[in-house]
């Protein structure tokens, strides 16, 4: 197995625990409050956060995987030169996405250093990084696959990303 399959199997763990912790959080709040009248002070805030990294570390491993939504039934009717030029465009255009977000993310972290949250006091530059995190993961993804389209690596076969439908 290599390296990068550990670590996202690392990662996909990590979110299933945090998926975990946040049902428990959420479940044990919502007793509570109706049924005793009381509550977990910090739940709403440690869901929430857990919910951001969830959704945008998990977003970046579906990217890995190529399960984001596409246009492939169209794509995939293109002759190989119109296939080539259509990925190559999608990831060019998502890659110059991707680092807008970088750019204003990383910003974002560095003010949100100072900034702490009202309930459990951590630093707001901590939650933000996990879409810091995603979007320089998901740059690399997309530079991955530009270099392997200009090198002419990737074959005909992974130009259009299939991953299959719902009742299949």
């Amino acid at each position: 197995m290599k390296i990068l399959d550990k670590l996202v199997k690392g990662v996909e763990v990590v979110l299933v625990v945090m998926f975990g912790i946040m049902a428990v959080l959420v479940f044990g709040n919502v007793v509570l409050r109706y049924g005793f009248n009381s509550g977990i002070v910090f739940s709403e805030e440690v869901s929430r956060f857990m919910f951001m990294w969830l959704t945008l570390i998990g977003a970046l491993i579906v990217m890995k995987d190529h399960g984001h939504l596409g246009m492939s039934s169209v794509v995939a009717r293109l002759g190989e030169r119109g296939q080539r030029i259509s990925r190559f465009l999608a990831d060019s255009m998502t890659l110059a996405c991707c680092l807008l977000l970088v750019h204003g993310t990383w910003r974002q972290v560095i003010i949100g250093l100072d900034d702490r949250a009202p309930v459990t006091g951590i630093p707001m530059g901590y939650i933000q990084l996990c879409l810091l995190i995603s979007s320089v993961g998901m740059s690399l993804v997309l530079a991955y696959s530009l270099w392997r389209q200009i090198t002419g690596r990737m074959p005909r076969e992974e130009l259009v990303p299939y991953s299959g439908s719902v009742g299949e």
